[in-house]
């Protein structure tokens, strides 16, 4: 799928939930969240029948999220049937990792052939601060079992958090000194309820770079990847840079978002939305919908201007 802006749309990320298990402070306020409603969310079966679709389009890469998308119930047969989609040569999940250690093993049996692991911080006490009570020793053990049964490269999305984890900016980088992961430095995004909280506790990513001396830019990675990356001289991985306030990434974009109640999203900091559920639920031509949607998707986010979205992250996904 080729956009208006020449850019070959081949990545869908998929959000099978807006439940999550724990509640970090930038993606969920204190208060909590309207869940949305079980009428509304699509059926195991229906987003097997999207995600085809997009296949059949040119889909190749594709992302299970959230929420949590391990806490779904019956998630696993989902994961199992897209992972046997001969076409998709890609197949990830974005987790918190509180739940990796009882599911690795059938994850990668169904072809998960990468994870992304939200992790802010090292310390526990700050882990059970920021997602509201969280066990960072449940995070751990999952990743050292991902880490037994072959998964590499372990990709960690850490959030930077003014005033909270930018003192362990150095211990994270140096997990890549000997082994093959990356550690992904993300922005702070002001998104939906919680962009309150977030507003003045942003940091920018120049300043990882002006914190960790040695740090080479590395260009082998894919140019539509959202991270910008570098590695230290003879480190077995590599430390990436999302910088979606600073420094957009745009240009490049390949994905499109698919949230949990049948929304597509063509940019994740649009708060527009193509309905997909309804369409699919009264037999009409969803394929030929998604054809004019791609269309439309925008050259450029606005959050360098302030123009934040409504929605919570949670029911978007990563």
């Amino acid at each position: 799928m080729i956009d208006s802006f020449g850019r070959n749309i081949n990545y869908l990320r998929i959000s099978v939930t807006d439940l999550c298990n724990l509640r970090c402070k930038y993606c969920i306020p204190e208060q909590g969240i309207n869940k949305i409603d079980n009428k509304e969310i699509l059926t195991l079966e229906e987003i097997e029948e999207i995600t085809k679709i997009f296949v059949e389009l040119g889909v190749t890469k594709v992302r299970i999220t959230g929420g949590e998308p391990l806490v779904r119930k019956n998630v696993l047969k989902l994961i199992k049937n897209i992972g046997s989609i001969e076409k998709i040569k890609d197949f990830s999940i974005t987790t918190n990792g509180t739940l990796l250690e009882d599911y690795i093993e059938e994850l990668k049996a169904f072809g998960v052939n990468r994870l992304n692991i939200s992790l802010d911080t090292f310390n526990e006490d700050r882990y059970k601060y920021i997602t509201r009570g969280g066990e960072l020793q449940k995070v751990l053990n999952g990743i050292e079992k991902a880490k037994q049964m072959g998964i590499y490269p372990i990709k960690f999305n850490v959030v930077l958090v003014k005033g909270f984890n930018d003192d362990e900016i150095k211990d994270f980088v140096n997990l890549t000194i000997d082994e093959d992961v990356h550690v992904r430095f993300i922005e702070l995004m002001p998104i939906g309820q919680c962009k309150n909280w977030s507003l003045g506790k942003f940091i920018s990513n120049e300043t990882i770079l002006n914190k960790v001396k040695g740090l080479e830019e590395d260009k082998s990675e894919d140019i539509s990847s959202p991270a910008k990356y570098y590695k230290l001289p003879n480190a077995k991985g590599k430390v990436g840079l999302i910088s979606s306030i600073s420094c957009s990434f745009c240009k490049d974009c390949n994905r499109i978002r698919l949230t949990c109640d049948g929304k597509l999203k063509l940019c994740l900091h649009s708060d527009e939305e193509i309905d997909l559920k309804n369409p699919l639920r009264n037999g009409e031509d969803v394929k030929q919908i998604i054809i004019n949607a791609i269309n439309k998707k925008p050259q450029r986010h606005n959050l360098e201007d302030g123009e934040y979205i409504n929605r919570n992250m949670v029911a978007i996904g990563g």
